[in-house]
């Protein structure tokens, strides 16, 4: 699907006549750019470049947007601004970044915000472009008309999602917000149209695609739960996800299953596989551009997340996996996790000076590169050699989104700008996997007190990383087509991990349980802070209460926590952007109002 963007770019002269990019008043009244009228592009295949331009945006640094802090994996808003990450690099290289670590420093103007902002409206405003063009359309069949129409209403869901969790109160564009029509404010709830457009798509959408990056029925169901789960919504979540489980297929039409090695969701020869539920798909080496400024299809979003100094990349060291991230992987005597939090107490995992030695979760290895580990075939992770600010960054490097020494070329781009063949990877972000969906489940059954079915789904998450044939091993050459090391005599680490039982599995810390797997499961995955946030919801003050008790741990070891402040009722959410707030409102109508505390 990814590769289709150079078709859209070519007749972008024409989709931009019809309002794709938005705005004086922001994504509401910009005047028109191209110099075609949307009657000219109203056939099949017109509409079909419409929508791919649609789901071109869903990296969300496409369509001239191109910055790190839209990205869609949400490194920034949902790993920096979390317990699992820091920054990364120099605290004053692109500074604005520094603030997501620091959580009370974070103002309306943060360049991210606006990138975001931009990126997504942008996606929802070529989804409205393909209903509004497919209104003026002759000649197309009732039935191709209604799977345009379902996948234009899944992305624009999709894209209001991810504005309504990093913002809160947004606007929700439909397909009648046009430069005639900019009388919209933020002050209802967009959820109700976010949930209408899923359930429209879910009923419409097929089962299988000959292209496997468009969206199926079952992708639109994994979604609708994840945004019952972001409302608290578990009733209506349960049985969309039990479905999911029982029935659900991939656009080729194999079952959803878990892979069978943890690391093969990330890894670019093994994508779009039986756990990709809903993935931003990227591709390399297709003509679209790699210089500065450019679009490429490459994993934009992640460039700039690689070591620094060496491995994979030529560069930035942002995104460094925090330490307490790392210390959540101990395990217990008996391979269970340290619910109580104790893992933050005693020695930290892979310390400089006196490490700890005790059990930990396998999928460490492949969330995190550590000192001393084997980091794919790259060799072993040489530490700080790999960091570029250790005092504020840690020693750790990320792992999910790189590619391996012998994938390079092969998976990554060609061309003039230097990180064309070093970091434009043709790996995909997940955005729903399976062990998500499993996950999810298993709150709900939490929930609904039927804990036996909780544990089960959980048991299948931890089975799967319990599997020996995928973890990293000291010996053997690293097999980048299977994700597997070939000498499995040596574990990296002392690696323990066990299912729960009846007896470590009840009422009283199943809930507990759940959402520590969905820590351990997602590292590194963008979803930590809005799981949180959702957490919140239910508990208020759990959010502030996890986050500063994290930044106390920090505040001794990282200079950039030492006036880190996670601020109850402000900090759940995100600050619109000024920028926006100030088009919006520039005739002295109120049609954005500022989130509280900003």
């Amino acid at each position: 699907m990814k590769r289709m963007k150079n078709k859209f770019l070519i007749i972008s002269g024409l989709t931009v006549a019809i309002g794709i990019a938005a705005c004086k008043k922001s994504f509401l009244d910009k005047a028109p750019l191209g110099t075609l009228s949307p009657e000219i592009v109203a056939t099949e295949s017109g509409i079909q470049g419409i929508l791919i331009g649609a789901y071109s945006m869903v990296d969300g640094t496409g369509g001239g947007v191109g910055n790190y802090g839209a990205a869609i994996s949400n490194w920034t808003f949902g790993g920096v601004a979390s317990d699992d990450a820091y920054k990364g690099s120099d605290p004053s290289d692109i500074a604005d970044l520094a603030q997501f670590e620091q959580f009370k420093t974070l103002t309306p103007t943060n360049s991210a915000l606006d990138q975001k902002w931009v990126g997504m409206y942008k996606g929802a405003q070529r989804s409205n472009d393909a209903i509004r063009t497919l209104a003026i359309a002759k000649g197309i069949s009732a039935n191709t008309a209604t799977q345009i129409t379902a996948q234009a209403r899944f992305l624009r869901a999709f894209f209001h999602y991810e504005l309504k969790k990093v913002f809160g109160n947004i606007i929700y564009a439909d397909e009648t917000v046009t430069p005639d029509n900019t009388n919209q404010d933020n002050k209802a709830d967009a959820w109700p149209k976010i949930e209408a457009d899923l359930k429209f798509a879910a009923d419409n959408l097929p089962e299988t695609w000959s292209e496997v990056g468009r969206a199926n029925k079952w992708a639109a169901k994994a979604l609708l739960a994840k945004v019952y789960m972001q409302q608290g919504k578990y009733t209506e979540a349960y049985p969309l996800l039990q479905d999911v489980i029982a029935n659900g297929k991939t656009t080729g039409g194999a079952k959803y299953d878990l892979f069978q090695h943890f690391y093969s969701n990330f890894n670019p020869q093994q994508k779009n596989g039986p756990e990709s539920i809903w993935a931003a798909q990227t591709s390399v080496k297709d003509n679209s551009s790699v210089d500065w400024g450019g679009d490429p299809n490459g994993n934009y979003g992640d460039l700039l997340n690689f070591p620094y100094n060496g491995g994979p990349g030529a560069c930035c060291g942002f995104y460094n996996p925090s330490q307490d991230l790392a210390n959540a992987f101990k395990t217990d005597a008996n391979g269970l996790p340290l619910l109580d939090e104790s893992y933050a107490t005693g020695l930290n995992v892979s310390d400089k000076t006196t490490p700890y030695t005790g059990n930990l979760d396998p999928r460490i290895d492949w969330a995190i590169g550590r000192p001393g580990i084997p980091y794919l075939d790259w060799g072993n992770h040489p530490g700080e050699d790999w960091i570029r600010n250790p005092v504020n960054d840690g020693r750790f490097s990320p792992k999910k989104n790189v590619y391996a020494k012998s994938q390079k070329d092969g998976y990554t781009d060609a061309g003039s700008a230097y990180w064309g063949p070093n970091e434009l990877v043709a790996n995909n972000v997940n955005l729903i996997r399976f062990a998500d969906v499993l996950l999810m489940a298993a709150e709900c059954a939490v929930k609904a007190n039927d804990i036996p079915t909780a544990m089960n789904y959980v048991n299948k998450v931890r089975n799967r990383a319990a599997d020996k044939t995928g973890w990293v091993y000291k010996t053997g050459a690293y097999n980048a087509a299977t994700a597997t090391y070939a000498d499995q005599t040596t574990p990296a680490d002392n690696y323990k991990i066990a299912p729960y039982t009846a007896a470590t599995f009840n009422a009283g810390n199943a809930l507990a349980a759940v959402r520590f797997e969905r820590r351990l499961e997602l590292a590194m995955e963008g979803h930590r802070f809005f799981d949180l946030q959702r957490y919140d919801k239910e508990s208020p003050g759990l959010m502030a209460d996890v986050l500063n008790r994290y930044i106390g741990r920090e505040k001794a070891l990282r200079p950039l926590k030492k006036d880190a402040q996670f601020i109850k009722g402000r900090n759940e959410i995100f600050p619109i952007p000024q920028n926006e707030i100030d088009q919006m409102n520039a005739d002295g109508k109120i049609r954005l109002v500022q989130n509280p505390g900003y």
